[in-house]
Formats: structure tokens, sequence, C-alpha cells
């Protein structure tokens, strides 16, 4: 896992207090793991403002327990008949889940470095 942001970027971006009662280092490293998921491009060495505000904007959903979130499995289809020739029907597509603002707002921030770079160089040995 690379440390992309530290507690104090994230105090010094939303003040002290930020992670009310959770655990700030908890957070901040849930908040790592999330972004050393999501990047797939080298980073520079020393991190650009538009990932440490998206590593700060999800550790404040991680304090909030709203980033890594229990899933279940969902239903892929579910048919109720309540009189004869009625029926309700829901799908849902399996994994899916809800994405915060928050979590939209980082994605797009980390956006650049979330693509694999296009060009893919061979050589024949």
């Amino acid at each position: 896992m690379t440390d992309f942001i530290t507690v104090a970027d994230v105090d010094q971006a939303l003040g002290q207090g930020w992670a009310g009662e959770a655990d700030g280092v908890l957070a901040v490293t849930m908040a790592n793991a999330w972004l050393t998921a999501k990047i797939k491009r080298a980073v520079p060495k020393v991190v650009p403002d538009a990932i440490v505000t998206a590593g700060v904007q999800v550790a404040k959903l991680a304090a909030d327990g709203k980033l890594y979130k229990d899933t279940q499995r969902e239903v892929q289809s579910k048919t109720v008949s309540a009189q004869a020739g009625t029926s309700t029907s829901k799908t849902y597509v399996a994994g899916s889940s809800d994405r915060s603002t928050a979590e939209n707002f980082a994605l797009d921030l980390i956006a650049p470095w979330i693509r694999r770079s296009g060009t893919v160089m061979l050589k024949r040995v």
C-alpha cells in the first residue's frame, strides 16, 4: 500500500477533530488503501494536490463509516404477485452499491491516474 496522505494532511484540510469519535489513523489508512486500489499509473514522488484532495475526501468518508460498507449478495431478479395478472419485479446488478458524492468527487480527482497508459511496447527476444 502506498501512503498518499497522512493524518497531518487531513488535519490541515479539514481541521482538528475531523474524525469525530472515529479513529483518524484508521480512516487515513483506509483512504490510502482505497487510493492504492484505484490508482493504476505511476505517481510522482511529490504526491499531486488532486490525489491529496481525493484522499482527504475519502478519509472523511472512512471516518464516517461510509467508505467500506458491509456487502451482501444482491438480488438478481425478484417477482412478487399480489393477484392473478398483477406482479412487480426488481432486478439488481450483482455487486452494485451506491457511491456517495465525496467518493464520486475523489474518483474524478484521481481519474488521470486510474487509467493505464494506452501504449505498451513489446520486444521480441
